[in-house]
């Protein structure tokens, strides 16, 4: 289970830093690809392999189906951790999170999110001020 706030940068070229609580869990090669709410998705090879299996569910029939599927899976991509515990981004997902230097990671239980600093810090401010709403309208939630 992935979980916790981690505060990196990502260089010129692209590489970040995967805070080494992630690490053993994500494995030396896992997957990142274009996440919602203008971030970044990674996840451990088997939970990959167990969001395929239910995209492949998806109706082909449905054109929001496709979309999605088309959407995902075009910009995924196999990340390796380098020597440093670094990974290395392509630009296309770079562009999608609006990655700059300053850079926040966060475990959200079967994968990690990968923000642009400024980015995280409206999401989490948003959700904070309304946590009590959004708590009320989760079903079968119970604290």
């Amino acid at each position: 289970m992935f979980m916790g706030e981690f505060h990196h940068s990502i260089d010129q070229k692209g590489r970040l830093i995967i805070p080494a609580k992630f690490r053993e869990a994500l494995g030396a090669e896992f997957v990142v690809t274009r996440g919602m709410d203008g971030c970044l998705f990674g996840y451990p090879k088997s939970e990959w392999q167990a969001l395929e299996e239910k995209l492949r569910q998806l109706p082909l029939t449905k054109k929001d189906a496709r979309a999605f599927v088309r959407f995902f899976y075009s910009a995924a991509t196999e990340c390796t951790l380098d020597k440093q515990g670094r990974i290395n981004l392509p630009q296309s997902l770079i562009t999608h999170a609006e990655l700059t230097k300053a850079c926040v990671l966060i475990g959200v239980s079967s994968r990690i999110e990968i923000w642009d600093a400024d980015r995280w810090a409206a999401a989490s401010a948003e959700t904070a001020e309304n946590f009590d709403s959004i708590a009320e309208n989760m079903l079968d939630l119970d604290f």
